[in-house]
C-alpha cells in the first residue's frame, strides 16, 4: 500500500565535519512513521546506523526515548558532540548489541542498504517487543527536476560509472522486507525540499565516497566547474534541491 503525501547513512570515510550539509528529514514523514506504527512518540526506540545523530534529533523531539546505534568510531564521536544526553552503543544492524523484545520500534534512517537484509531483519523482529514496528526510510533525489537530472549525470560520468535514473522508488526493499519478515510493509512517499546556499550544495557532493576515493585534486575541479554551471541555474547562489521520503513500516505482530 503507498500513498503520495505532498510536503544517506554517509559513505564509510566521511568526515563527520561533513555531514552538516546532509539533508534532514521533513515533518511528514514523522508524522507516517507515528500514524503507521499505531502509537505516540512516547515510545522505546532504536536508531540503528545513527551517524552523527541526524534522524535521532528528530525521533527526541517527537519526545521518544532513544537508544542510538552506530558501528563507526567517527561518526560515533560526532554524534556524541551533538546529542550528548542521548545513550550510544556501538554495533551494527547485522548483530543488535540490544536486549530481546526490549523496544517499541526499530528505525533505519539512511542506513539500511549498509546491512545484510538476511540477517537484519530477524535481528529487528527479536529486538521488537509484540506490536512493535520496524521503520526503513532515505531521501531519494527527484531526478525529474531537470538541474538535479544533469547535475546526477555529470557526477556519474566524472566518476567513470553510467548514471542510474530513478525519479521513484523500485519495490526491491519492499520485496525484500516482506519476504524476510512474512510480514506486508506498509509504505509512504513524502515529496519534501530545502533552499541551501551553493556552498552547501557542493559541500555535500564532495562528502560522498566517489569524490573521497578520487582524490582531492579531482574532486576539487570538479565542485569548483559545477559552482559556475549552478550559478546560472541559481543566480542568487540559494539551491533549492528536491527529494522523496521512501517509507517502510513493517508491524510484529
Amino acid at each position: 500500500m503507498s500513498a503520495l503525501i505532498p510536503s544517506t547513512r554517509p559513505p564509510p570515510g566521511t568526515p563527520p565535519t561533513a555531514l552538516h550539509t546532509r539533508p534532514s528529514y521533513p515533518p511528514a514523514a514523522l508524522d507516517a512513521i507515528e500514524e503507521l506504527a499505531g502509537r505516540p512518540w512516547r515510545a522505546q526506540v532504536a536508531d540503528i546506523g545513527a551517524g552523527t545523530g541526524i534522524a535521532t534529533a528528530l525521533l527526541r523531539e517527537r519526545g521518544a526515548h532513544v537508544v542510538a546505534v552506530e558501528p563507526g568510531d567517527g561518526m560515533a564521536a560526532g554524534f556524541r558532540r551533538a546529542l550528548p544526553g542521548v545513550p550510544i552503543v556501538r554495533g551494527d544492524g547485522n548483530a543488535l548489541p540490544l536486549a530481546d523484545a526490549s523496544h517499541d520500534l526499530v528505525t533505519y534512517a539512511q542506513s539500511w542498504h549498509w546491512t545484510d537484509t538476511r540477517r537484519s531483519v530477524p535481528e529487528a523482529l527479536r529486538v521488537l517487543r509484540p506490536g512493535g514496528s520496524l521503520a526503513v526510510w532515505r531521501n531519494i533525489d527527484v531526478f525529474d527536476v531537470p538541474w538535479i537530472a544533469e547535475q546526477h549525470e555529470r557526477i556519474a560520468r566524472h566518476c567513470g560509472v553510467p548514471p542510474t535514473f530513478r525519479s521513484r522508488p523500485d519495490d526491491l526493499r519492499a520485496a525484500r522486507l516482506s519476504g524476510l519478515s512474512g510480514l506486508a510493509p506498509e509504505r509512504r512517499h513524502v515529496c519534501w525540499s530545502r533552499v541551501v546556499p551553493l556552498d552547501t550544495q557542493l559541500a555535500d557532493i564532495g562528502s560522498h565516497s566517489a569524490f573521497l576515493v578520487l582524490g582531492e585534486a579531482g574532486a576539487r575541479a570538479f565542485l569548483e566547474e559545477e559552482r559556475t554551471r549552478l550559478r546560472k541555474v541559481f543566480p542568487d547562489e540559494r539551491v533549492e534541491e528536491c527529494y522523496l521520503v521512501d517509507l517502510l513500516v513493517v508491524a510484529r505482530p
